[in-house]
């Protein structure tokens, strides 16, 4: 899979996750302690992010890590 593609794809799974959780975009931007820039472009696509970031992200959406990235 290309990998703006794949970026893409989880950049949506993250929002889909957040949004089923009814969280916006600055209260998950608040649990993990960053800007909420940073959280757009990452759920946009724009940016790859790291694998601690992704962590995190599960981590406080309360998902595993593969759940995240299993975009197929």
């Amino acid at each position: 899979m290309d990998k703006e593609i794949l970026k893409r794809k989880i950049g949506l799974k993250i929002r889909s996750i957040r949004e089923g959780k009814n969280l916006s975009i600055m209260d998950l931007a608040d649990m993990l302690d960053i800007e909420y820039n940073n959280l757009i472009r990452i759920e946009k696509g724009r940016t790859n992010p790291t694998i601690i970031t992704l962590y995190k992200i599960g981590q406080a959406l309360n998902v595993k890590l593969p759940e995240i990235v299993d975009v197929d």
